[in-house]
């Protein structure tokens, strides 16, 4: 479990990922070092990461939450093989080891639906397949699960948030996207932008330098041009963590059908939830899906039978146990990188 600093220095790097020691320990009254010290750590152990994540609405792409389920032999190495692919992210093992859960993100037209269309069929250890297309998130990505947050007051958070631009709000990813195709043309994007946010993919607290030399500008440019995109919710920054070591013990898949009539007002109700780290409406029978965080298997029996049962509108429920979660938002494995400032 992690101590009242540790939860500090991570509620300060949600708010902003690139938020230097220096002004993370002046808020939190203490030295940087101990600010750096605190963060290496949590990187060695509880494997801490700041991932820059591009939203998928505005480069053109769409995401799809995937369900497999391969044999109880199978499923490891299935789950692997989409571990290593770079338009996924969120990979899961659940129910039991046999199903997995990915994001996987697609560009439009049939070119871009590679996985869903031809590389999945040719797979004969995978017995079933659904996909479904994910058209509104409700919580996730920039909208951090509160069980995470939660420890630093108003005041200390208004002192972290960066200053931009011309500040607009992020628009919502679910569950962190998968990486973006440096070989992609988003509109708006050029080759320099394009080189930044894979960049920022691969280590979201990238030293200016570091950014300026992949992306052929200069520091400076790179300093503008990164607020620019993060101030209109282009990029924002995603973090990393073992939620068990905040005491979230179960995390469990939730798939719930609702009325089209009720969805939207259902939906809104279960961003109220502390145990909810994300909620989003899709395609299929099950149109509204969430992931649970709660301290264990009993924390989880009362927040489906008094919380989430106190919601009208829902006519089924099906939940799914995560055993391991295989890969985030970022890409598996790190490339190394230099210490960051």
């Amino acid at each position: 479990m992690l101590d009242e600093l540790d939860r500090a220095v991570v509620h300060a790097l949600r708010i902003d990922g690139r938020a230097p020691f220096s002004r993370v320990a002046a808020v939190l009254g203490v030295s940087p070092q101990t600010v750096a010290r605190r963060y290496r750590r949590l990187r060695a152990e509880a494997g801490l990461r700041v991932v820059g994540l591009a939203d998928p609405h505005r480069t053109g792409r769409i995401q799809w939450l995937l369900r497999l389920t391969a044999g109880p032999h199978t499923a490891q190495s299935v789950a692997r093989a989409l571990v290593r692919r770079g338009d996924t992210a969120w990979v899961k093992l659940t129910s039991g080891g046999t199903e997995i859960t990915a994001v996987v993100e697609t560009a439009p037209g049939d070119d871009g639906h590679t996985l869903l269309l031809r590389d999945i069929p040719r797979t004969a250890t995978v017995t079933a397949v659904s996909a479904h297309c994910l058209l509104h998130t409700y919580r996730g990505g920039p909208t951090v699960w509160p069980g995470s947050t939660g420890v630093l007051s108003e005041d200390q958070q208004a002192r972290l948030r960066p200053v931009t631009p011309h500040p607009a709000p992020p628009h919502p990813v679910p569950l962190g996207p998968a990486p973006l195709d440096p070989a992609s043309s988003p509109s708006g994007l050029d080759a320099a932008d394009r080189a930044l946010l894979t960049a920022l993919h691969h280590d979201g607290r990238a030293a200016l330098g570091d950014l300026a030399a992949a992306t052929g500008r200069t520091p400076a440019t790179v300093a503008r041009r990164l607020a620019e995109l993060r101030a209109d919710g282009t990029v924002f920054l995603d973090v990393e963590l073992d939620t068990r070591l905040l005491g979230a013990g179960m995390q469990a898949l939730l798939w719930m059908t609702v009325a089209p009539a009720h969805l939207d007002r259902v939906a809104r109700a279960l961003t109220g939830h502390r145990e909810l780290a994300f909620v989003a409406a899709t395609t299929g029978t099950t149109n509204l899906t969430a992931t649970a965080l709660c301290a264990d298997p009993a924390g989880l029996h009362r927040y489906l039978t008094h919380h989430l049962a106190a919601i009208p509108g829902i006519t089924s429920l099906e939940s799914a146990p995560v055993l391991q979660t295989l890969k985030s938002a970022g890409p598996i494995p790190p490339p190394p990188t230099r210490a960051s400032r």
